[in-house]
């Protein structure tokens, strides 16, 4: 139980991190606006972005109900499919495709570690 515990703090702050980051860089890097221009989004789109994944980031790491957790998971995994496959229609690299469902693969780690590791406990 307290490895799963363990496990799942460490892929969540990886993955809660890493939103952070990326929610940064799309309001303060101007090669970021350049690449959400070359995927063909508008800016409005990014600065949404932006503030959803500040936001989601910030439900991952608070104790929330496992309802919006829940979304918050969702959510997730939805921009990260949804890049890999804007990079992929676009022509970017490999890396560029990939990092994203490395991306998803951590995230589907920390859902899978925290019902192991909470839902008994609130049950």
């Amino acid at each position: 139980m307290k490895a799963n515990k363990i496990f799942y703090w460490i892929l969540t702050s990886i993955v809660a991190l890493m939103m952070y980051f990326s929610a940064y860089s799309y309001i303060a890097n101007p090669q970021v606006v350049q690449g959400f221009h070359h995927l063909g989004y508008p800016d409005y789109f990014r600065i949404e972005l932006a503030v959803l994944k500040f936001i989601g980031a910030t439900l991952l790491l608070l104790p929330v109900y496992i309802r919006v957790k829940e979304w918050t998971y969702a959510g997730f995994s939805i921009v990260f499919v949804s890049a890999f496959i804007a990079h992929a229609a676009s022509g970017d690299p490999v890396f560029n495709r990939i990092m994203p469902l490395i991306f998803l693969v951590l995230l589907i780690g920390s859902y899978i570690t925290y019902h192991k590791a909470f839902t008994k406990e609130i049950k």
